[in-house]
């Protein structure tokens, strides 16, 4: 995981960018990295590839902060925890487009790393450029562009747990037009004895181009089609061995702009984020073990916006923009249900729209940067909201010492169950969003010799968090209600040692969560209990890498991840029993070795091995659910084209 560094002055949008040392998503503009007052990871594709990664989810576990857990196997829901904030208080984008579910989390279970150039993490709430869900901060996939002579790849690799993989890429192009594609597909009988198989394919693309002197257009899509096999219960019990879930996914963006003059461009937007989605457990065959009970159900869920943005650059080194966004959300259910008292059926069909407009100003000189910026929401269903942030960033003369302070607030909007829910769960449309303020300050510190260290504190304030409960408040009113309270505070800390051929970083995190209100919530069995930590954010969380190049052929990958104990639930028992998990470590080695270089007429090869869990150790992520074991994978990758 790289540090951020410093960098020139941003280019406009029209010239050829090249991101090392920029940050894109913490103003949605590129600007050198030590201005950004947020304390913000850059993960780099290359890095991802050398560490053999290929799920988003585990380059993540990396990242000081981030709590990722997954139910079970590969493909199973995986779940992210930023700063202690619930899963859905993180907006996950992909070249700009949120494809988090719409006031819901992200399941990072199939998101592979195919095609993705970099991937950028800001913490704290960043409502106020991003809107709902950005409350605990905001995870950004950019996915590669080409350029230069055409390229292609051909990788693959098979290993444990029946694994099976392949992706095709290329790409290439000029400064007037580039393309890159990619094609991908992964197998594996997952983790458990019994049907848990995991199938996924991903294509995606991106295309580049100038429009003439001073505009441009970008295009990229990405489509994910997967299905995963879970045999088992919300407790990890053997329930049924035809079950699954099923779904794919479209991400498409449009993104054009135009230079007016030196100081002033425009930019607009166009997104779809369009996600088909359910479950299967179909009563027939020998493969079903309950007989008497099946279900199947369907959700489409889709948002599509589109965005207007004035960028202003005068002389001084002041940036100021200001956007309008316009986003419709819409969601198609169906569920069919099926047992020995026969059939049922429920559909239901809702959107909703959301106008949103906003403003920022950035300003730097002598080292001294500073910014800020306001939004305001209007749904059509729980009114306005606003939201602001502010952050200020120092940099010695020297740039050796760095100093930077943020602070600000976001929301998340109810989802569409909690607030169009009818039977017997109703859902409630006077929902307020959730809320939450938070503050952080960090000091980065050039070391010398390559060394640099990063820390950096931080506290966090949730309020109005929406909770169900069985008995409304009013006689047939609705189940939902903004009643709970909670709040959270650590310190992260990270440090990168760059000597040439080897590098290595190191991280800490603690975290300390807890329930301030807990509302509906009581009895035995509660999950959310006033005075008691969050479950499932561990206290204690380190990471350690090292990465060295040998000789020009070969590249060597060592990882390792230590995670503290956490509190969780046992839902195998009524009421669910509280345990805590235990801590665990996890070693990952990897290699690439180039076989065969590639040359003008002649196509190069290269080598990889990745172990995952070389220790073996054995752990939950979620009581229940086994963690996959100790991971072996052999494969290789053919390299055709100019630059290798």
């Amino acid at each position: 995981m790289a540090l951020a560094t410093a960098a020139p002055q941003p280019t406009t949008a029209q010239d050829p960018i090249e991101l090392e040392g920029l940050v894109v998503t913490a103003n949605r503009w590129a600007e050198p990295a030590w201005t950004v007052a947020a304390h913000a990871t850059v993960i780099e594709g290359l890095e991802l590839r050398r560490a053999g990664i290929e799920y988003v989810a585990d380059a993540l576990r990396r990242v000081p902060g981030m709590a990722v857990v997954r139910n079970g196997s590969f493909g199973a829901v995986t779940s992210v925890f930023l700063r202690g904030g619930e899963s859905d208080y993180v907006q996950v984008l992909i070249d700009g487009v949120p494809v988090n579910e719409p006031g819901g989390a992200f399941d990072f279970g199939s998101l592979s790393t195919d095609n993705i150039e970099r991937i950028e993490i800001i913490r704290g709430p960043a409502s106020a450029l991003y809107g709902s869900d950005a409350v605990s901060g905001v995870i950004q996939i950019f996915t590669r562009r080409g350029a230069g002579p055409a390229t292609g790849s051909l990788s693959f690799q098979a290993g444990s747990f029946a694994t099976r993989r392949w992706q095709g890429t290329l790409a290439g192009g000029t400064d007037a037009l580039s393309y890159a594609f990619s094609l991908g597909r992964n197998e594996t009988d997952g983790i458990l004895e019994y049907n848990n198989e995991h199938r996924r394919t991903t294509f995606t693309g991106r295309v580049q181009g100038r429009l003439g002197p001073r505009a441009d257009a970008t295009l990229s899509v990405r489509y994910d089609d997967r299905r995963f096999n879970f045999p088992t219960d919300g407790s990890g019990a053997l329930v049924d061995r035809n079950a699954h879930t099923y779904g794919d996914a479209l991400t498409l963006h449009l993104d054009a702009g135009r230079r007016w003059s030196d100081a002033f461009e425009t930019r607009f937007t166009f997104d779809v984020n369009e996600t088909d989605r359910g479950s299967d457990d179909a009563p027939d065959g020998p493969a079903d073990t309950l007989g008497f009970f099946g279900y199947t159900n369907l959700n489409d869920i889709r948002r599509t916006g589109g965005g207007a943005r004035a960028i202003w650059r005068p002389a001084g080194g002041t940036v100021l923009a200001a956007g309008y966004e316009l986003e419709q959300q819409s969601i198609r259910a169906l569920s069919r249900s099926f047992s020995q008292y026969g059939p049922s059926a429920s559909n239901s069909e809702n959107d909703r729209r959301n106008h949103a407009a906003y403003t920022q100003l950035a300003w730097q000189r002598r080292g001294l940067a500073l910014n800020g910026g306001v939004r305001a929401e209007s749904n059509e269903r729980f009114g306005t909201a606003a939201t602001w942030k502010l952050g200020a960033a120092w940099q010695s003369e020297a740039e050796r010492t760095r100093l930077r302070a943020a602070a600000g607030t976001g929301i998340k909007e109810p989802t569409f169950f909690e607030t169009y829910a009818a039977g017997f769960t109703r859902g409630n449309p006077d929902l307020e969003p959730e809320h939450s303020t938070s503050f952080e300050a960090g000091l980065d510190q050039d070391l010398g010799g390559g060394a640099r260290l990063s820390l950096t504190g931080f506290s966090q304030s949730y309020r109005d968090l929406i909770q169900y409960t069985f008995s409304p408040p009013t006689r047939g009113g609705p189940n939902y209600h903004n009643v709970a309270r909670a709040r959270s505070r650590g310190v992260e800390a990270e440090g990168v040692v760059d000597a040439g051929p080897l590098q290595l970083t190191a991280n800490y995190t603690w975290l300390d969560t807890e329930v301030e209100d807990a509302g509906f919530h009581e009895g035995e069995g509660a999950t959310f209990v006033a005075g008691e930590p969050l479950l499932r954010r561990p206290k204690h969380t380190a990471g350690a890498s090292a990465s060295v190049q040998v000789a020009a052929a070969a590249r060597f990958v060592a990882g390792l991840r230590r995670t503290g104990e956490r509190a969780d639930r046992d839902f195998s028992t009524f009421p669910a029993t509280p345990v805590t998990l235990s801590a665990y470590t996890v070693v990952d080695l990897a290699a690439e070795i180039e076989v065969v270089g590639a040359r003008a007429g002649r196509p190069g090869f290269e080598l990889t091995v990745r172990a995952e869990n070389l220790m073996g150790a054995a752990y939950e992520e979620v009581w229940g659910f086994a963690a996959p074991g100790r991971g072996v994978y052999v494969g290789g990758r053919v390299v055709v084209g100019g630059g290798g």
